[in-house]
């Protein structure tokens, strides 16, 4: 039977139609991006004109929680839609049993040294999800959620490409030896330079040639950045979900060096960063902000791209970052008051449960569906699992999230959480809770002294005044939920004999 080629491309136009009725899907997570660093959220040094462009043509939410204070598990929560309580990776893990994971030279020897010990193949992501529905799904940037040769790895837990970096201590470079492209190494022109690498004995901090060795050929969020923008090409004609997990601006400082000058000029003279810890920086106040409007650019790109490939009205975009500021590093987030309006000191901030960890920016655009404005929903992390699921109209797997598309899409209905919960197994041991106006934190837990505090985030927002003392009776009610929220951690590591009874 003849059929003519008219006939034939009207029916590929239907096709392509059809499958673009169901809304791309871009996820950008900032890495360790503080709610303070974006004009849109009140930074007044750090330049950001495309994210607050974002913002303006989207939704600015006030109140959303990244789902852990530190990379591996907030990460983790937004896969598989699970809070710390139940998640099965609950911290940094480096899997230090297998040998000398910390030495760049034994890691690049020996894949096997490298990355994070893996989310097993029993578990459900996002990823997994949107493929049962004929979405392609790629992953560019940082993963961290499962070694090299595992059931972990990106293209075992639903994604059908990734580029980036498999393990997060290799992330400790912008300038590595290698990336990872699918389940195979590519190797870049960068040499070798330790992780936490010095300066050279008797070197000259003022000098920059003193800095050569942290300044290589192939800078990986470039790299990272082309295959992304690739992948929106390659799938312009299908419905994707495109998983944009930049590294920036994670410590170590180092950023292209046209916006560096930019930042140097606008800041002026300034101290040298040259204590042991990730690598030196000879302006490490003009490098940080560098770093982050170089990750603005980015931003600014993608959204062209699906700006010329008329796919901009048919797409999610949501931006937001993994936890708080880091104080690591040489990171200047006490300068730039980086978790403003909360807290940005020591302690505060990045691995830790206050409002300065976890509290992060959320964006969320897209034309004519999403209403611009501000929301003050009360949002997290393990939201996005049934959010997507809801969005393009199937029904999600079991999660401890609530759909937020009312939100996004200015509809009546939006249920709210009766409390948001986190545990963090690292530095002592921490939960937190919060509920209404009311958040508790409990430090020390393996420790056992169990230090309570509780602040009413109405009123104090810097988490400063601890009513524990005055209310023994809320106390005694949110323990009782954070009780009813924990399970035993199934990784040994991930455990806290207090919390399981032991």
């Amino acid at each position: 039977m003849y059929i003519s080629n008219k006939i034939i491309a009207l029916l590929c136009f239907s096709n392509t139609l059809l499958a673009q009725q169901k809304p791309n899907i871009v996820y950008i997570l900032a890495d360790d991006l503080g709610y303070g660093e974006l004009g849109c959220y009140g930074q007044k040094i750090i330049e950001t004109p495309n994210i607050d462009r974002l913002a303006k043509s989207g939704l600015r939410f006030t109140q959303h929680y990244a789902g852990a204070p530190v990379c591996a598990p907030s990460r983790c929560t937004f896969l598989t839609g699970k809070h710390t309580g139940h998640a099965h990776v609950r911290g940094n893990d480096e899997w230090a049993s297998r040998g000398d994971v910390w030495s760049s030279k034994a890691m690049l020897a020996n894949p096997h040294l490298e990355g994070q010990r893996p989310l097993p193949d029993s578990i459900f992501t996002i990823a997994e999800m949107l493929g049962r529905e004929g979405y392609t799904s790629g992953i560019f940037g940082k993963w961290g959620l499962g070694a090299p040769d595992t059931e972990g790895v990106p293209n075992k837990q639903g994604f059908d490409s990734f580029f980036g970096y498999n393990c997060q201590r290799q992330a400790h470079t912008y300038y590595p030896p290698f990336l990872w492209e699918n389940e195979h190494r590519v190797y870049l022109k960068n040499k070798l330079v330790p992780i936490h690498a010095d300066l050279a004995p008797n070197a000259n901090p003022n000098d920059p040639t003193s800095y050569t060795d942290f300044t290589l050929t192939d800078y990986a969020p470039d790299l990272i950045h082309a295959k992304a923008l690739s992948f929106i090409e390659q799938n312009a004609g299908n419905p994707f979900f495109l998983y944009y997990a930049s590294p920036v601006p994670h410590v170590p400082l180092q950023a292209p060096a046209r916006w560096v000058k930019y930042y140097e000029e606008k800041l002026g003279p300034e101290e040298p960063y040259t204590q042991h810890g990730y690598y030196p920086n000879r302006t490490p106040r003009a490098t940080y902000a560098a770093m982050i409007s170089y990750l603005d650019e980015q931003v600014g790109e993608l959204v062209a791209k699906l700006e010329k490939l008329n796919l901009l009205e048919n797409t999610l975009i949501v931006f937001t970052s993994d936890n708080g500021p880091s104080w690591a590093g040489g990171a200047p987030t006490l300068f730039f008051d980086s978790a403003a309006p909360f807290s940005s000191e020591f302690g505060r901030g990045k691995a830790s449960v206050y409002e300065g960890g976890i509290r992060v920016p959320m964006i969320a655009s897209w034309p004519g569906k999403v209403p611009v404005g501000t929301s003050n929903h009360r949002s997290v992390f393990y939201d996005m699992m049934p959010t997507f699921a809801d969005l393009i109209g199937i029904e999600s797997p079991a999660t401890d999230g609530i759909s937020i598309k009312p939100t996004l899409l200015g509809l009546a209905g939006q249920k709210k959480h009766d409390s948001l919960y986190w545990e963090f197994p690292e530095n002592s041991g921490s939960q937190a809770l919060i509920s209404g106006n009311w958040k508790i934190i409990r430090k020390n837990l393996h420790k056992g002294d169990l230090i309570t505090e509780l602040y009413n985030l109405k009123t104090d927002l810097t988490e400063s005044h601890n009513l524990a003392t005055d209310n023994p009776e809320k106390v005694a009610e949110f323990i009782a939920l954070m009780k009813s929220a924990h399970q035993p951690a199934a990784i040994e590591k991930f455990r806290m004999k207090v919390l399981d009874g032991e």
